[in-house]
């Protein structure tokens, strides 16, 4: 039995899981977010909410799916609870650090802009 493309069919389901939920929350609550560092152009707001949505869906999946090709080669059942493991807290770390370095920068950006 293959354990590596199990392995890897369960990772890819869980992270793109993972960053579709938390792709809709941002996005959701950002659109408040973006529209209180823009007052009074609302269009833009939601324009510039829906390019973060897409460039995050692309980024995280695009990078999730790299990452299959540093996978060491599996050979238990218990391997691969480890591996993934190990593999789906490493993202979720990632895509927090992300997701405040992409605030931090948008908020900087946007106040120097505006004044």
């Amino acid at each position: 039995m293959n354990y590596n493309i199990i392995g890897y069919l369960i990772f890819i389901s869980i992270n793109i899981l993972i960053i579709v939920v938390v792709g809709k929350i941002c996005y959701r609550n950002g659109n408040v977010f973006v529209a209180a560092l823009i007052p009074d152009h609302l269009e833009l707001c939601q324009q510039i909410n829906k390019t973060l949505l897409v460039a995050y869906y692309l980024v995280n999946i695009g990078y999730c799916s790299v990452t299959l090709i540093g996978w060491e080669q599996v050979t238990s059942s218990l391997q691969l609870v480890e591996v993934l493991s190990i593999k789906v807290a490493t993202i979720i770390c990632i895509l927090s650090v992300l997701h405040y370095l992409n605030i931090a920068l948008l908020t900087t950006t946007i106040h120097k802009l505006i004044k």
